[in-house]
């Protein structure tokens, strides 16, 4: 196994995207996140996923984002460079994540509301090929598009892994039997989905969590590389009130409910950006200080 898909396998730390008090992307604040990160053991970093506002940026901002994220991590551990939206905007984002210095890239899975799965699978080819042998991790939000069309899509050449972001077991069994077994399948939904995904086959998980708590990730991580999962459960019991805290309003407290931790932890990365929510609740804010303190969670 390559550092690369050994990194794959652990921890991908999805980095926020910072901003200042005129919405102006902040990148030297995500130094201290990077640094905390990497201090606690998280394998991969991931610059322009989700939780960094991906659909939020301009095309402008995206590419200074990981031009920044490459600089703050500086080759001690991979990064991870996603890329979507049209075809030549995704096209054009993998040409500069190589150039900043990725040494992968997470394709988006297109929300337009008429992409076809031969359309994705198109799609992925022409990423693939804009990439120019970077390795691709697909990130599949979506598996409504089956079993075949993942398949076809994880035989492009080029792709490594696919990071399965939908809470059906059952057809991410089916889709790791269905591709050759040297495909990198990765738990998409947080620490929460891990273990399940992990009984059928997924190995590592996705994270908003390390930009907050990067030491609870790695504990959690590790657990279940041992197998245990009474411990991974405990640990992931701790955090639940976190991430039900980002659950809620459709999920459009997802963001905001990292960078109000921040912001508690003593670490202000600015706002969540329309049309995510901003600020939490009172209710919400109040539990989430809550958490703070009884998990003491350590500050900034």
């Amino acid at each position: 196994m390559t550092k690369l898909n050994e990194a794959l396998t652990g921890i991908s730390g999805i980095l926020v995207t910072p901003y200042d008090s005129e919405d102006r992307i902040a990148p030297a604040l995500q130094g201290a996140i990077v640094e905390r990160a990497i201090a606690a053991g998280v394998h991969i970093l991931v610059a322009n996923g989700n939780t960094g506002e991906f659909y939020g940026l301009t095309m402008d901002e995206a590419e200074r984002m990981v031009h920044s994220a490459a600089e703050h991590i500086n080759g001690r551990i991979p990064l991870l460079g996603g890329v979507g939206r049209s075809v030549h905007d995704a096209c054009h984002l993998a040409k500069v994540s190589k150039k900043a210095g990725a040494d992968a890239l997470m394709v988006h899975q297109p929300p337009d509301p008429f992409s076809a799965p031969r359309g994705f699978i198109e799609y992925v080819r022409r990423v693939a090929d804009a990439a120019e042998g970077l390795p691709l991790m697909l990130y599949l939000r979506n598996d409504a598009i089956g079993t075949r069309a993942i398949a076809e899509l994880c035989a492009i050449e080029g792709v490594a892994g696919v990071k399965w972001a939908t809470p059906n077991v059952l057809k991410l069994s089916e889709a790791i039997s269905a591709t050759d077994p040297s495909i990198i399948w990765v738990g998409g939904l947080a620490e929460i989905w891990a273990p399940p995904l992990y009984a059928v086959g997924a190995r590592g998980f996705t994270s908003g969590l390390i930009n907050v708590w990067p030491e609870r990730s790695v504990a959690i991580h590790a657990a279940l590389a041992r197998g245990d999962y009474e411990a991974a459960a405990s640990l992931i019991a701790g955090m639940k009130v976190f991430e039900e805290i980002r659950a809620e309003e459709l999920n459009g407290t997802n963001v905001t409910g990292v960078k109000a931790a921040l912001k508690a932890l003593g670490h202000d990365c600015g706002h969540a950006r329309p049309p995510s929510a901003w600020p939490l609740t009172e209710a919400q804010q109040q539990r989430l200080d809550a958490f703070i303190t009884e998990q003491k969670v350590p500050r900034f």
